[in-house]
Parts: C-alpha cells; sequence; structure tokens
C-alpha cells in the first residue's frame, strides 16, 4: 500500500468502486479507506468500518495457522491506521496512541514488504502523536523506528517522510544543527526528479529560508509544496504549509496575501473538523494580526485556540500559543498577563526540554519584569537566557538575548556585569552581539542593533563612535530599504504567479466539465464553440476592466436573447457587490448594490453556493427584489466570476422571454463566465502591478535625493570644518593682541606675526568658503532640477559638473574614480533634472553591477556634438560587462541580477523611460564580458 497517492487515481478508484464484488471490492475499500483519511475523513471512516465487517466475513474464525492469516492481520492492521490517524486529526491523541500499538501487533512477525509499510506506518503515527504532545525523545525514536522499517520495505517515499518529520522540526528548534545535520540531503541545488522527495526537500528549505530571513524564496519553496500536496491529499500538510506561506507573505509587508493564505488553511482546517489544525491556524492568524496592529482581534484568536491547544499542553503549538500571548499582552500593555504567559512558558519549555522556547521564554519574562519596574528579576532572567543561549548553536537567539540584557541596562541601573571590559554594560553586551553577528555567514546586519550601540556610545560620551554607528546604521537602513522593496516586488510576483496557476487551472476544469456537458447533447455546436474560443482570445487580451466589459456585453448579444445584462463585483469590505456594468434593452441601468446578507438575490445566492443559477417565471409570477424602473423578465442566469477560490462577483442575463435558456445557452454563459472572470482577474492584477511599480518609482527617486543629500552633507563637513578651526584660531589671536595692546607691551613682532597669521587664515578661509559655496551652489540647482522637472535653457557641461560634484562622495567613498569630458558652449533647452536622474542611476548601475566586489573601477562621461539639432552623452565603464543574453532585457521593469542585494530592477528601466518619454532621446547600450559596459544617450538639444 502507497503511503499516498494523487487525485486522478483515487477518483479513478471511486467510479471502479460499484462494480466490484468480494474480495476486489475489499480490496478496494481498504485501498480508497486508506488514501481518503485526509482528503475526506469522515468517509474514510466510513469505507474502514464496511471492509471490516467484509473482513470478518471472509475470515470468520480469524484462523491463526490458516494460510491467509497473514494477510488477515495486515488488511486489519491497515483498517485500524486509518481509524488511528482519524483520531490523530481529530485530536484524540491516546486513543490514536493505542490504535498505532494495536496496528504494530497486528503487523508484528509479518516478513512481507506490506508488514514493514504498516510497521513503518504505525511508528510514523505514534512520532506524530507525540510531536503533537511535545515529547521530543519519543518522537526521535519512533521516527528511527519508522526510517528502518521503511529502508527494510525498500520504501522511499515512506523514509524521506519520516526523515522529514525529525528535520523540519529540528529546523525550528535549532537551524545551524539542523543545516549542518540535513543540509546536505535537503541541498537546494539537488536536482531530484522525484517529485515526492523534492516536495520534502521543498518543504525544509520554506522554513530555511523563513528562519533566516529570504522569505521569497521561503513563500516561493510553500507554494510548490502546498500544490503538491493538494495533488496528493495531503490535506494536513497543506494546512501546515499554508500558514508558512502566509507568514512569509506577511514578513514581505504583503498582508493581504498574507492573511488570503492563512484563511486559506484555516478554511481546510475548519472543512475537515480537525481541533488542533484549527488551532493552529489561529494561533498563525492572531500573531499576523498583532503584527498589523490589530491587537484586539489577534486576542480574539488566541482564547479560541489556548483551550484546545492547552489538552496538549507541553507541545509546540501550545507554547507557541503561550509565546505570542506573552508578545501580544506586551504590545497592550498588559504586563501581568504577559508574566503569567512567559511564566507558564518557562515551565512548560523547561519540563519538555524545548531550548529555543526556554530561552525565548525567559527573554520574554526578562521584558515583562523590567516593565513592571522588577529590574533586579529581569535581569536574573536575562541571564538566564545568556547562559541557555549559549550552551545552544543558535546564533540568532544568541544575539536576541544580547540585546535584551542591553536593553535592561539602559533602561535600569544595575550592577556592572563582571567580566565587562567596554565602557558600560550595555556596550559590553551590543558589541557581543554585534561579533556573534559577524560571524553568521550571509546575516545582514539589521540597522537597529547599529542604532542601539550609537545610543549606548552616546550615554557613555563616546559622540565620535555614536556618530560612526548612526552612519552604519543608515546604510544598513538604506539596504533594509532595498531589500523590503525587492521583498515586495518577490511578494507581488509570487501573488500573480499563483493567481495565474490556479486561474488557469480553473480555467482548464471549467473549460473541460463544460466539454463534458455539452459533449451529450450539442453535437451540432462546432461553429459555436470555435466563436466561443475566439472569444475567449478576445476577451483575455485585455488588461482594462472597461474594454472586458464592452467585449462581454457584445458577444452575450450575439450569441444569446439577452433583455438585460449585468456585472456584478465583490466590494472590498466582501460584505456586499456593486454592478460595475449593466445594460437593459441597450441602455445603461444605474449601479446597484447587493448585499451578503440578502435573502433574496440570485447573485448573492450563486456567489455563496459557488455554482449556477437558473430561475423561470411564469406569465403571472412577480420577481422579487425587481431594481426599480427595469423592465419584468421571465428568464434569468446567474453564475459566479471565479478565480480558484477566489470570488471575483457575479455574471446574470435575463430575459423576457420564457424557457429561452436551455442546454446550449448555459453551455454559452458559462464558458463567457469562465472567459470573463479570467479577464477581470488579469485585469485586477494588471491594475495591483501599475500601482505597485508606480509606488516603486517614487520611493526609488526619494532614496536618490536622500542619497544626494547624505553626500553633500559630508562633502562640506571639510571646507566648513578647516573653515571653524581657522576663524577659531583667529579669535584666539586677536584676544591675545588686544591683551597686548591694552597692558602696552605690543611689540612690533607680536604685531607682525598676527598680520602674517591673518594673511594666511584668510587665504585658507577663502579656499574653503569658495569650496562650499561651489558646491552649494551645484546642489541647489541639482537639487531644484530633481524636484522641479522644470524646463529651461542650461550650459550642458555646468550642469553634469554640479551632477557628479553631487555624486562624488558616493564615487570615491566606493573607491572609484570618474572623468568628464564635456565641450565648452553646448547649450540645451530641455529638462536638467531629469537628465541628472538618468546619469545618476546610471553611475549607481555601474557601481552596484559593474565593480560587483571590486575596487578602483573607473568611469567615464564624453559629450559629443552630433549636430546643430542633437548631442550625444557617452557613459562608460571598465567593469564586468553585461552578458549577451541579458542586454535585451536590461531597460525592462525589474530585471536584475541583484534582486534582494540591494537592486530593485527600475533603475535602468527609469533611465530608459525617462530618455525616450520626458528627454525625447534614444538609450542604447553596447557591451561584453570583462570588457566594460557603454550607455549613449542621443538627445536634441531643444526638446
Amino acid at each position: 500500500m502507497e503511503m499516498f497517492v494523487t487525485n486522478d487515481e483515487v477518483e479513478q478508484w471511486e467510479r471502479e468502486l460499484p462494480d466490484l464484488r468480494g474480495m476486489e471490492l475489499l480490496d478496494m475499500q481498504l485501498c480508497l479507506a486508506w488514501h481518503l483519511r485526509q482528503r475526506d475523513t469522515a468517509r474514510a471512516l466510513y469505507l474502514a468500518q464496511t471492509a471490516e465487517h467484509l473482513l470478518n466475513d471472509f475470515f470468520p474464525n480469524h484462523p491463526d495457522t490458516d494460510s491467509g492469516s497473514e494477510q488477515f492481520r495486515l488488511m486489519r492492521s491497515r483498517l485500524v491506521l486509518v481509524r488511528a490517524e482519524a483520531a490523530w486529526l481529530y485530536g484524540e491523541f491516546d486513543k490514536s496512541a493505542q490504535l498505532s500499538d494495536l496496528a504494530l501487533q497486528l503487523a508484528a512477525d509479518g516478513a512481507s514488504i506490506e508488514a514493514a509499510r504498516c510497521t513503518a506506518d504505525a511508528r510514523f503515527l505514534l512520532a506524530c502523536v507525540g510531536l503533537q504532545k511535545g515529547e521530543v525523545p519519543v518522537v526521535e525514536f519512533e521516527i528511527g523506528q519508522a526510517m528502518q522499517f521503511a529502508r527494510q520495505a525498500k520504501d522511499c517515499m515512506r523514509e524521506v517522510a519520516a526523515e522529514s518529520l525529525l528535520a523540519n522540526q529540528l529546523v525550528l528548534r535549532n537551524l545551524p544543527l539542523a543545516l549542518e545535520r540535513w543540509g546536505a540531503s535537503r541541498n537546494p541545488e539537488s536536482q531530484s526528479t522525484d517529485l515526492f522527495l523534492r516536495s520534502y526537500i521543498n518543504e525544509f528549505l520554506m522554513y530555511t529560508y523563513s528562519l533566516t530571513s529570504d522569505f521569497g524564496e521561503s513563500a516561493a519553496r510553500g507554494i510548490q509544496v502546498f500544490e503538491f500536496a493538494r495533488n496528493y491529499g495531503q490535506k494536513r500538510r497543506m494546512i501546515n504549509v499554508a500558514s508558512n506561506v502566509g507568514d512569509a507573505f506577511n514578513s514581505m509587508s504583503d498582508h493581504q496575501s498574507a492573511l488570503q493564505w492563512i484563511q486559506d488553511g484555516l478554511d481546510l482546517a475548519r472543512a475537515a473538523g480537525w481541533p488542533n489544525s484549527i488551532a493552529s491556524c489561529l494561533i498563525q492568524m492572531s500573531e499576523t494580526l498583532r503584527r498589523l496592529g490589530r491587537l484586539e482581534a489577534a486576542k480574539e484568536m488566541l482564547e479560541n485556540a489556548l483551550p484546545i491547544v492547552a489538552r496538549v499542553a507541553g507541545s509546540r503549538s501550545h507554547l507557541l500559543a503561550l509565546r505570542y500571548l506573552g508578545d501580544l499582552s506586551l504590545d497592550m500593555g498588559e504586563y501581568a498577563m504577559a508574566l503569567n504567559s512567559f511564566f507558564d512558558l518557562i515551565s512548560w519549555a523547561d519540563k519538555k526540554n524545548h531550548l529555543d522556547f526556554r530561552i525565548g521564554s525567559r527573554r520574554g519574562y526578562a521584558n515583562a519584569l523590567s516593565m513592571q519596574g522588577q529590574a533586579k528579576a529581569a535581569l536574573a532572567a536575562a541571564l538566564e537566557a545568556l547562559t541557555l543561549a549559549r550552551q545552544s548553536t543558535d546564533s540568532y537567539r544568541h544575539i536576541e538575548v544580547l540585546r535584551v540584557l542591553a536593553a535592561l541596562y539602559m533602561r535600569h541601573s544595575l550592577p556592572e556585569p563582571a567580566e565587562m571590559q567596554a565602557a558600560s554594560a550595555p556596550l559590553h553586551y551590543l558589541r557581543m552581539a554585534l561579533d556573534l553577528a559577524g560571524h553568521i555567514s550571509g546575516f545582514t546586519i539589521p540597522a537597529d542593533l547599529y542604532e542601539e550601540i550609537a545610543h549606548a556610545y552616546a550615554a557613555a560620551d563616546s559622540f565620535r563612535e555614536a556618530y560612526e554607528f548612526g552612519q552604519l546604521a543608515l546604510t544598513a537602513r538604506e539596504k533594509s530599504h532595498n531589500r523590503a522593496s525587492a521583498n515586495r516586488l518577490n511578494a507581488m510576483q509570487l501573488s500573480q504567479q499563483t493567481e495565474r496557476m490556479k486561474a488557469e487551472s480553473e480555467h482548464l476544469r471549467q473549460l473541460a466539465a463544460a466539454e463534458a456537458q455539452r459533449a451529450g447533447v450539442l453535437q451540432q455546436t462546432s461553429v459555436v464553440l470555435e466563436k466561443l474560443g475566439t472569444i475567449g482570445q478576445e476577451i483575455t487580451a485585455s488588461l482594462d476592466a472597461a474594454a472586458v466589459f464592452d467585449a462581454l456585453n457584445r458577444h452575450v448579444h450575439d450569441l444569446l436573447h439577452v433583455t438585460a445584462f449585468v456585472i456584478y463585483m465583490m466590494d472590498d469590505d466582501q460584505q456586499s457587490m456593486t454592478s460595475a456594468f449593466g445594460v437593459e434593452n441597450g441602455i445603461p441601468i444605474e449601479p446597484d448594490t447587493v448585499y451578503m446578507s440578502s435573502p433574496v438575490s440570485n447573485s448573492i445566492r450563486c456567489v455563496k453556493e459557488r455554482r449556477e443559477v437558473a430561475i423561470e417565471l411564469a406569465a403571472e409570477d412577480e420577481l422579487p427584489g425587481l431594481i426599480p424602473g427595469t423592465e419584468m423578465v421571465h428568464s434569468m442566469l446567474f453564475a459566479p466570476l471565479i478565480i480558484g477560490d477566489r470570488i471575483l462577483g457575479a455574471m446574470t442575463i435575463q430575459s423576457s422571454r420564457q424557457h429561452v435558456y436551455g442546454d446550449r445557452e448555459r453551455m454559452i454563459f458559462r464558458s463567457l463566465c469562465a472567459y470573463g472572470a479570467i479577464a477581470l482577474g488579469n485585469a485586477d492584477a494588471y491594475m495591483r502591478l501599475q500601482k505597485t511599480q508606480e509606488h516603486l518609482l517614487a520611493q526609488e527617486k526619494l532614496a536618490a535625493l536622500g542619497s544626494l543629500v547624505a553626500g553633500v552633507a559630508h562633502e562640506l563637513n571639510t571646507p566648513i570644518g578647516n573653515c571653524l578651526l581657522v576663524a577659531s584660531t583667529l579669535q584666539d589671536g586677536s584676544r591675545y593682541l588686544s591683551s597686548k595692546l591694552a597692558g602696552q607691551t605690543l611689540r612690533r613682532s607680536d604685531l607682525n606675526n598676527f598680520c602674517e597669521e591673518v594673511k594666511t587664515s584668510s587665504e585658507i578661509l577663502m579656499r574653503g568658503l569658495s569650496s562650499a559655496a561651489t558646491l552649494v551652489s551645484s546642489f541647489k540647482q541639482v537639487a531644484v532640477d530633481r524636484t522641479s522637472e522644470h524646463r529651461r535653457s542650461f550650459d550642458l557641461r555646468q550642469v553634469l559638473h554640479d551632477i557628479i560634484a553631487t555624486l562624488n562622495i558616493r564615487i570615491t567613498q566606493t573607491g572609484h574614480s570618474i572623468q568628464v569630458n564635456v565641450p565648452y558652449n553646448i547649450h540645451m533647452d530641455s529638462y536638467p533634472g531629469s537628465l541628472g536622474q538618468v546619469i545618476s542611476n546610471l553611475v549607481e548601475n555601474s557601481i552596484l553591477h559593474a565593480f560587483d566586489k571590486r575596487q578602483a573601477g573607473h568611469m567615464d562621461i564624453n559629450v559629443t556634438l552630433v549636430d546643430a539639432q542633437r548631442v550625444l552623452i557617452a557613459f562608460s565603464d571598465d567593469g564586468a560587462g553585461i552578458p549577451e543574453e541579458n542586454q535585451k532585457r536590461i531597460f525592462d521593469p525589474f530585471f536584475t541580477t541583484k534582486l534582494g542585494q540591494g537592486g530593485s530592477g527600475l533603475g535602468l528601466n527609469i533611465c530608459y523611460n525617462i530618455t525616450t518619454s520626458i528627454l525625447h532621446g534614444q538609450l542604447s547600450v553596447k557591451s561584453s564580458l570583462g570588457a566594460g559596459t557603454s550607455f549613449y544617450l542621443d538627445l536634441p538639444l531643444v526638446v
């Protein structure tokens, strides 16, 4: 008996079941009961009971010496395992363990492959029960046994499933140790063709990427696992993965997608009726709501989940709920409740020896005690957490504890640590955290840590160091901003891919269903079907909702008799639908809103029931809920607009005639609804994409101006500082001369020295102030150009020198250089701000991509007057060059080879758009690997 099979295989067996008799029927009932155990647990139990009766009929005396006795025991063992897994799913863990033990007894002494498989499955289930109870030693022992019997049966699927259960739990408890033990076998570069193995590799990586903050990759892996689990009937796995994918989207600031995924998992759990799965989803939903600031709603979710998980006190779900409750209570200012939650968490974590929760519970407990003014007790708890963190290999939690200790010393007056060597206790712990973070491969030190160190130095009056770490914090925050933009882009792309995949799958399913319906009764409709295909291509080709409405209206009237045609779209609150398009006899209908609570609206009914609704009224019948001013109709069709599990709205056609919508007409309407749903879903996704792109473009411009301001401020520090030093020297000299004059002790040499000093100081002052004035003048002009985007006449040489002056700090800080060669007297009437944006982006592109991990790169700007109307600006670097296959895509939006590493994929796209649309010029590129890159801006002198 395989551990899991595809949905297609199960559906085929369901079709064969009614025609079977005797042992074939028993075998099929047993097989279906096993493979429906998570797909439809109630039906699986029914089939198991029916199979049990048949089994007793075939083996009435249960003969121990009969040749069929082992067969009987193994078949009964499998049926017992169905009931055992059902008990586990329904939260009856003791019953599940007892039934698993019974299955082990029935399969004992069996020498067949099936006996080894039954034993492996029973051991695996016992491990799942132990995991639910938080009994780690039980889990490790039972998984070891399960793997042993899976190998005995030469069953790779069962071995991988067992190994992965242990690996994934270890990831959550101790990431470095999990990577050390399982990283090789779960290597993301492994290109296994075994889909089952691939799904478990992806699941391991889903957790790994999440804990290392690569949330886009974590979500992508999770989505692949979810789709695999859906096809193989692993509903429990789907629920767990949906919560984790939601958490990844939440970390990428795509809260809408996050809530949707978690809600999908919760809906699956509720439909299945599995209490512990419901509780797990509620716990995850609560944490998501807490991050969104909806604290009361989060608290309500936790209060619903806690009684369920309390039945398995000490399990990871229970501990996680306690931790989230403690964090939530801190956010709500309910410190007494936070103390109780973290205290309970300490007790259970110590009892179950979950090292990660033992550390985290004490860290939270210390925070709660601190908030109540119990400084010494808070310090003691934090030091306990530090001792435990040092025992673990989890550097991430170690860093968190060190930061909590630093915060306690910043907040309270406490005795200094005995081993302290830094200027203060906060610095002692924060520098330890910084050193530890620096040794974690691939770990990006957060800006918050740099800021905490800067504040600690400032509190210790070490302002120079405070300034240095403040600058590091600014740099880290800029990187974090870029990474956040990349994460949002990742989230958007993943959502688009997921929706497209669901839409295509649903579209194919709907077309297949429509084909099956019309195959028997509409042999003569090949012309209509061909036309529908052409219509479908036209409708789904548009990304504009209004164009989709017009196309649907045109074609529905061509194919069917329609008096009124209305399209309702779901409102944002999901509590009502509003007509986005409606016509009656060619005349627009006023917009109408129907509420989901309406008991008479057929549009609402078709959405709630997720099916087509047909209404036929006799001539004397009245239509309830008739829109005022509209014509009485007698034939009506309503259908929901659905993509995957997402409802977009509803569509209805209505006719003043009776009985006009038969099978053929319903098939046409159903196909139009499917096409319309896909097209409107695409239009909505395209609109979201445009809004996101506009938002990212605005952020890119603001980030560039902020970098400009920071660079100019840094450049001004040197000349102004020199001037201040000279001015203070002159001030001291004048006081000295005045005192000599007042005391009548002034000598000629004193006067001569003072005059010489004044002369030298004046020269230094003039040089410094002239340099500052020049830089400020350049900055003012560039800043005005950047922000105003006004057209004006300007000297190209002066503007380019001003732009490079403001970028100089960025260029020199990275160890590179730039040479500008511009002829005199090239005058342009154009947009200098937009030109500056293009040059800035090209410089930034070279620094980030061309000179990646390289020092002393060189850039050139060479200007050539093409003729009396045009000028050619050539920007080149001697960097790494661009691969030929990428050169056709570098100007595409969001194309980057540095996604998640500072690149947003918008820089060169902005350059291209500005050059072609604002400057009315052309932008081209010439590059080869290892030989550098050149960009050519061919611009008109007068726009």
